[in-house]
């Protein structure tokens, strides 16, 4: 009954299950097509690359109109290939005639969000909900090409978890300046990481160098309460410690909590009261 890996033929006893009752857990694509149309033998490959890439997001399936005339006249096939999106039972999207890779490529991602997205959805969550070495692991996968967004996203993770070198090197690889303001900070505090590890420990205990040397090996222990904590007892010394550098850090922290978080209001407080 396959004629693909992902793609399906269905029938007139078929098309019910297979497309109308299936359609209302996921987007269904509907080809019309038959085995003299030239134009079909074009599209169908198109059509299997992207269902085979959405990984089960939407489903491809197959109707002989030459063998199913009740089904091309019940849906007004006039012209084949004919491609119509189920969605909830119904028609939502639909077009005639061999499309070019892009084209379809475009009319599927209206329908059904692409796999990378999902994923990506996913990790999203996982930052949002501080479950730092699960979405470091989730952004990994969603990557693909040079997404900077997902790059900063994962930047943030590793940052995290104390994981500077690390943070270093994705933050080398972004180059959307869409959010060049985050990606400096992020920058600023994976380098600190770094340095902290390295840090001068005949430094006096009690000196500002010290302090904030203490705290990025308290951020290498993913302690981000003490780093925050750290961070303004720095600035309450110096407002403008380093040019600037310990808040930079800060705020990189409230990049990565996010600022809904309970922390980053809180200590966005305590910054205001001591920089004003």
């Amino acid at each position: 009954m396959t004629t693909a890996t992902h793609a399906v033929d269905v029938s007139e006893s078929t098309f019910e299950r297979e497309v109308i009752q299936a359609s209302r857990q996921k987007p269904v694509v509907v080809d019309f097509w038959a085995p003299w149309c030239g134009p079909c033998r074009m599209l169908g490959p198109v059509l299997e690359k992207l269902a085979k890439e959405a990984n089960s997001t939407w489903s491809l399936v197959k109707v002989n109109t030459d063998e199913n005339q009740g089904l091309a006249m019940r849906y007004g096939i006039q012209g084949i290939p004919a491609v119509k999106a189920f969605r909830d039972g119904k028609v939502v999207a639909e077009f005639v005639g061999a499309q070019p890779e892009p084209q379809v490529r475009q009319f599927i991602q209206k329908l059904a969000p692409a796999q990378v997205d999902t994923a990506i959805d996913v990790a999203a969550g996982l930052l949002a909900a501080h479950r730092w070495p699960e979405a470091e692991v989730a952004y990994r996968r969603a990557m693909s090409g040079d997404q900077g967004a997902a790059r900063l996203s994962l930047a943030k993770t590793l940052i995290a978890q104390g994981k500077g070198s690390d943070a270093e090197r994705v933050l080398d690889q972004v180059s959307d300046e869409a959010e060049a303001a985050v990606a400096n900070r992020l920058r600023t505090a994976a380098h600190w990481l770094v340095t902290s590890r390295e840090g001068n420990d005949d430094l006096d205990p009690n000196s500002t160098d010290a302090l904030f040397l203490r705290t990025g090996r308290v951020a290498a222990e993913a302690d981000i309460q003490g780093v925050l904590e750290g961070l303004i007892a720095v600035l309450r010394r110096e407002k403008r410690y380093r040019g600037g550098e310990a808040q930079k850090i800060l705020l990189a922290y409230f990049d990565i909590l996010g600022d809904s978080d309970p922390l980053t209001r809180e200590y966005r407080n305590k910054l205001a009261s001591v920089l004003f």
